[in-house]
């Protein structure tokens, strides 16, 4: 039992870090079936499983430009836009989830789905990253 208790305690705090991910940029979503033992060449995947895995790579790079610059915004606005802006993000959250899943269904099942929806998401997180620097270049006028 002396044994099992550090770890109980470390992964109780670490669910305890997810719920302040309210304001994150992002609350990363599922992308099952793109881990491989080694790194892929993803300048010429050569099998579905390494595609799938560069997609997810994508993403994972998309996801965290996005996160740098959420964080660099946020401190720039006022309290009220601050909060709009949370909110905005958590809808935005909402709708690439859901719009993503939707891009996935045509491949259900298939080897493809994981590539599908992860390129998918790389792309949506692309585009809102490019409306948040707007936002920040503008922040400071």
């Amino acid at each position: 039992m002396n044994k099992l208790l550090p770890a109980i305690v470390g992964v109780a705090a670490l669910l305890s870090l997810g719920t302040a991910a309210v304001t994150n940029a992002n609350a990363t979503p599922d992308v099952s079936g793109i881990r491989l033992a080694q790194r892929p060449n993803c300048n010429n995947p050569q099998t579905q499983g390494e595609m799938n895995a560069c997609a997810g790579i994508d993403y994972q790079n998309a996801d965290k430009k996005l996160n740098q610059v959420y964080k660099q915004l946020l401190p720039r606005l006022q309290s009220s836009r601050r909060q709009k802006l949370i909110s905005a993000q958590q809808a935005w959250i909402k709708f690439r989830d859901a719009s993503c899943t939707y891009e996935r269904t045509e491949f259900a099942g298939g080897t493809m789905e994981p590539m599908i929806y992860s390129s998918c998401l790389a792309e949506v997180t692309k585009q809102r990253t490019a409306q948040l620097e707007q936002y920040l270049s503008n922040a400071d006028k």
